[in-house]
C-alpha cells in the first residue's frame, strides 16, 4: 500500500537516521531499493515525478532473478498471489503457423519462479507493507559537497531544502535527473527503430499460463498472461506505425496464412485503438553509475529493450545489490559503497542488456527471406540454447548480503 506523504514530512521522519538517503523515482528499481532500506531500519525519502494515478504501463514476465528481493522484502506470498505462473511459450512463424511450443518451467524451475504480472501490480506487491511516497514531486536542484548532497525538492505543498548523505537516481530510461551526474555524451542510446502498442484482453481459461509470439517479417505480436487478463504487444517499424493501429494491423493480416484465435483476439483489441500504451523500443547505457555521493539505478543506469524479458528483474537485482552496501555504509563511506555497487553489478547488467539487443536484431526483421531462414532455425534450436544467457545470469546470481 502506498502512503501518500509530503516531502517535508518524509524529510522530517529521517532526521534521526544514521544515513540520510534520497531515492528519486518510484518505479521498480527505486521502490525496491526504498523498501529494502526501510526493512533495514532507515527512512529514505522516496519521490516520484508522476501523479499517483499514472498509467500502469505494460505486462512483465519476471525471471527467478527477483526471488531474493521478494524474500528479503517479505512479499513472496503477495507476489505469488498477484501473479500467474508462466509455463508454456509458443512461437509462431512469420506467416502465423505454430513453429514450436516450449515448457519454460522445465528449464527455469530449478532457479525459482517465472511469473507474469502487470507493472502496476508489481509496484503494489513491492508496497505490500506500506510505502511512504511523495507523488508529483521533483528534484529541482542538486549540489554535491564534501560531506553531503544539498537538494531542493518540490511537491504540491511547496519547496523543501534538504541535505542527504546519498542520492539514488532511479527515474527511468529518459531520466532528467541523470543530467545532474553525467554529460549527454556519457549516455549512449540504442534505437531499434521499432515501437509497439500495448493493450489488455480478458483472461482465457485455456491460456492462463501460456505466452504466444509471432515473429513477422516487419512486425511482432505477443500475448502474455497476468492475473485475470493478458497483455498484448503489437510492434513494428515506427515509420509503418504512423498510419495508425487499424491500418498497421491490416498489413499484418495480409501477411498471415493462419492465425491462432487467441492471437486474433489480441490483434482485434489493438486494432480498435482504444486505451493503448505506446512503447518506443530504445534503451540506454550510462558510462558511469556512481559519481561521489550520487548513483544511478535501474533504467536510469542501463535501460532495457523488452526482448529478453529481463529488465525489471535486473532492476530489482541491482537494488538488492545496492541496498546492503548503503545499509553497511556510514556518512563518510557512502562514495566507496556506491562505487562497490557499480563494480559488482554493472558487468552483469550490461551483459544482460547485450543479450536483449542481440535478440532485437534477430526478432525485428523487415526482410521476408531472412524471416523464412529464421523460422527454419527456430525449428532446430532447443530452448536450452535460447535460454543459455539467462541461465548463466541465474547461475551467477549475487549472494545475499
Amino acid at each position: 500500500m502506498f502512503i501518500e506523504t509530503s516531502v517535508r514530512d518524509q524529510v522530517e521522519r529521517q532526521r534521526g537516521d544514521r544515513l540520510r538517503v534520497l531515492v528519486v523515482g518510484a518505479g521498480v528499481a527505486g521502490l525496491t531499493l526504498a523498501q529494502l532500506l526501510r526493512r533495514g531500519g532507515l527512512h529514505p525519502v522516496l519521490v516520484e515525478r508522476a501523479p499517483a494515478e499514472a498509467d500502469e504501463g505494460y505486462m512483465l514476465a519476471l525471471m527467478p532473478l527477483v526471488d531474493p528481493a521478494m524474500q528479503a522484502l517479505g512479499v513472496r506470498d503477495a507476489y505469488r498471489a498477484g501473479s500467474v505462473p508462466f509455463h508454456h511459450y509458443r512461437l509462431h512463424g512469420h506467416s502465423g503457423p505454430l513453429l514450436r511450443e516450449y515448457e519454460i518451467d522445465t528449464l527455469l524451475n530449478a532457479y525459482g519462479d517465472y511469473r507474469g504480472l502487470a507493472r502496476g501490480e508489481l509496484l503494489e506487491v513491492l508496497a505490500t507493507h506500506g510505502a511512504p511516497i511523495s507523488h508529483g514531486a521533483t528534484l529541482k536542484t542538486l549540489r554535491q559537497a564534501a560531506d553531503r548532497v544539498e537538494t531542493m525538492l518540490e511537491d504540491a505543498d511547496g519547496t523543501v531544502e534538504a541535505a542527504f548523505d546519498a542520492v539514488v537516481v532511479a527515474d527511468g530510461l529518459h531520466s532528467p535527473e541523470r543530467a545532474w551526474l553525467l554529460d549527454p555524451g556519457q549516455v549512449a542510446t540504442y534505437d531499434t527503430g521499432w515501437a509497439g502498442w500495448v493493450a489488455w484482453i480478458d483472461a482465457d481459461a485455456a491460456h492462463t499460463d501460456q505466452g504466444d509470439e509471432i515473429w513477422g517479417a516487419n512486425f511482432f505480436v505477443g500475448i502474455y498472461p497476468v492475473k485475470g487478463r493478458a497483455g498484448v504487444f503489437v510492434g513494428g517499424d515506427r515509420a509503418d506505425m504512423e498510419k495508425g493501429p487499424a491500418a498497421f494491423i491490416a498489413g499484418i493480416r495480409s501477411q498471415l496464412s493462419s492465425l491462432d484465435p487467441w492471437l486474433e483476439q489480441g490483434l482485434a483489441k489493438v486494432e480498435a485503438g482504444q486505451n493503448l500504451y505506446f512503447w518506443k523500443l530504445t534503451d540506454c547505457r550510462a558510462d558511469k553509475w556512481a559519481v561521489g555521493r550520487v548513483a544511478l539505478l535501474g533504467d536510469a543506469a542501463a535501460g532495457f529493450l523488452p526482448t529478453a524479458g529481463i529488465g525489471a528483474g535486473m532492476a530489482m537485482e541491482s537494488a538488492s545489490v545496492l541496498a546492503p552496501r548503503l545499509l553497511d555504509a556510514g556518512p563518510d563511506t557512502v562514495a566507496e559503497a556506491l562505487l562497490a555497487y557499480e563494480r559488482a553489478q554493472r558487468p552483469r547488467v550490461e551483459a544482460a542488456q547485450d543479450n536483449s539487443r542481440q535478440l532485437a536484431k534477430l526478432m525485428f526483421r523487415r526482410s521476408r527471406a531472412l524471416a523464412v531462414i529464421r523460422d527454419l532455425a527456430v525449428r532446430l534450436v532447443p530452448l536450452s540454447t535460447v535460454l543459455q544467457p539467462i541461465r548463466k545470469l541465474l547461475d551467477d546470481r549475487p549472494l545475499p548480503a
